[in-house]
């Protein structure tokens, strides 16, 4: 195929002056990492500035290498590839690299020092590359490509570049999100209702532990004035550029809206009819949004997506093996890794002999220094009545503190 066939078979997606996206969409994968699942696939975005100079910014999952380097042909119609700027080092956007190297032998990979050392690493390569420093610019002719290092957003190489001469920011993987670009690219030109709780999902599950570091990055861009933010997930942002920012911001900061997660665990019904119970308590309290998951049914980044989201957080688990049932304890452990902060929480639990969940929910507690509920449950076998009512008021405090901003919820272990 030579070039202009393949220009004929992709056409021109120009975002901005001089500016492509060459991006592909994934919609084999089953897992993100092989972990998150993928129900609306997921977008690897990679963008190509033609000036006096060429720079290729990100590249793709290696499995998408070969239509990646037809699209890349399509663009430059026969002019050499001067840069490569890698913003980011995980495979699904650096796995590329090696191939590039092979179509592209004078290439020059541009990095900071974090970088060059992953792609030496990684992919054996340390000849022609260049070291940037942060706030260094690097001249194309016209457009002027100014690099700001953010590490742990969330590897510790991370870094974005700023196009001064577009305004166009290319954020690495901040910004963004499950989903596949399905016909258009930029969010004005689709419905991106679809696009929001898959970012809150990406966040919670991959950025979430990083809230600090993500809050030193936003800093650092306050005084960038950028017209469209080129993410390597999802929609390149341009019409809804604010509510994105905005979102980090919150999720960064562990803010979180009105509302309450119940999450249990039950073998026989017994825990589940607590969890219904204690529903019914919040309920009663005029919250709205209440989402219950049974955590061997829901998938957990779900699950943890749902927790960053809302400000209340009740947990139920029997006891199991004198321990708290598995998949409990597996989502406790996530939430723990993420450091979620400012969440009003309350326990409950069952046994049929032995009682120890609530023991390990109560340590779980005093491990997130969250604001507890005055009340927790331990139900020996079936509910009783006496159980019943608790399960009511526990649901009823939790409900009461959940309505109220975590910066004036008052500490009430």
């Amino acid at each position: 195929m030579d070039i202009k066939e393949i220009s004929y078979m992709f056409q021109n997606q120009e975002i901005a002056k001089d500016i492509f996206y060459v991006g592909v969409n994934d919609r084999q994968k089953y897992k993100f990492e092989n972990m998150l699942p993928l129900p609306q696939g997921v977008s690897y975005n990679s963008y190509m500035i033609i000036d006096q100079k060429t720079a290729l910014v990100d590249t793709v999952d290696i499995s998408f290498g070969d239509i990646f380097i037809d699209k890349i042909q399509s663009q430059l119609k026969g002019r050499p590839l001067d840069y490569l700027i890698i913003n980011h080092m995980e495979p699904d956007h650096s796995g590329s690299i090696r191939i590039l190297r092979k179509y592209y032998p004078e290439i020059i990979i541009v990095g900071n020092s974090k970088t060059l050392g992953m792609v030496e690493g990684f992919y054996g390569l340390d000849e022609k590359v260049l070291e940037i420093k942060d706030g260094e610019v690097l001249s194309l002719g016209t457009h002027q490509l100014q690099f700001f290092l953010t590490p742990m957003v969330h590897w510790p190489e991370t870094m974005m570049t700023y196009d001064q001469t577009e305004q166009v920011l290319f954020s690495g993987d901040a910004f963004g999100c499950f989903g596949t670009l399905d016909g258009a690219i930029i969010d004005e030109d689709m419905n991106i209702d679809r696009y929001w709780d898959e970012m809150i999902r990406y966040y919670a599950n991959i950025v979430g532990k990083y809230g600090a570091a993500v809050q030193k990055a936003l800093q650092k861009l306050t005084p960038l004035d950028f017209k469209m933010i080129c993410s390597t997930h999802g929609p390149i942002w341009k019409e809804y550029i604010s509510e994105v920012v905005d979102m980090y911001d919150q999720l960064s900061r562990y803010d979180s809206k009105e509302g309450v997660v119940i999450l249990y665990g039950s073998m026989y019904g017994f825990t589940e009819l607590m969890a219904e119970t204690v529903a019914q308590g919040v309920s009663r309290e005029g919250i709205k949004d209440i989402i219950i998951h049974n955590v061997s049914k829901s998938d957990p980044s779900v699950i943890v997506r749902d927790i960053f989201k809302y400000r209340g957080l009740i947990v139920g688990s029997p006891t199991y093996s004198n321990e708290l049932y598995p998949e409990v304890e597996s989502l406790l452990r996530k939430i723990e890794i993420r450091g979620v902060k400012n969440r009003v929480f309350g326990y409950f639990g069952s046994y049929t002999w032995a009682g120890a969940s609530v023991k390990r929910l109560a340590t779980f507690a005093e491990t997130m220094k969250w604001t507890t509920a005055q009340i927790s449950v331990e139900e020996k076998q079936g509910l009783k009545i006496d159980n019943y009512q608790a399960c009511l008021e526990l649901g009823q405090q939790i409900g009461k503190l959940a309505k109220i901003p975590f910066v004036v919820i008052p500490h009430c272990v």
